[in-house]
């Protein structure tokens, strides 16, 4: 039996976003690639990974975020998930958008994609106080 080529992971871009629609199929649209994004309101910001060859897998991501409390006033966890992968030419964004307070959504926020257990992606975006 062949062996199965691994699937193709390329960090496309990054950066700024505009609003996405989460019940869209369609990604937000890159505004501007940088590291440092201005702490506003309802920025989107993040990633897009574009994959060959990886139809059936499973795509986990984690976002680690400066310390801030959830709802119950506890340390929030980093954000983690996974996606089926659906296609085998398909691209993933992996963000967030800064909500109130603002305050303390300033300071490093680390995505990193994982795929068959290995990293595959990872990006450090530097919130700052507009």
């Amino acid at each position: 039996m062949p062996k199965r080529k691994r699937p193709q992971v390329e960090l496309y871009s990054y950066g700024i976003y505009s609003t996405w629609d989460r019940t869209s199929r369609d990604l937000p649209k890159l505004q501007e690639i940088t590291t440092e994004i201005p702490v506003t309101p309802d920025i989107e910001f993040g990633y897009v990974l574009k994959i060959k060859g990886g139809k059936g897998e499973i795509l986990e991501f984690e976002i680690i975020h400066p310390p801030f409390a959830d709802s119950q006033g506890n340390p929030a966890p980093p954000f983690t998930g996974e996606v089926v992968i659906n296609s085998n030419d398909w691209e993933f964004f992996l963000g967030d958008t800064v909500w109130e307070p603002y305050e303390n959504k300033a300071g490093d926020w680390i995505l990193i994609t994982r795929l068959q257990g290995k990293e595959v992606a990872r990006k450090k975006l530097r919130l700052y106080l507009a």
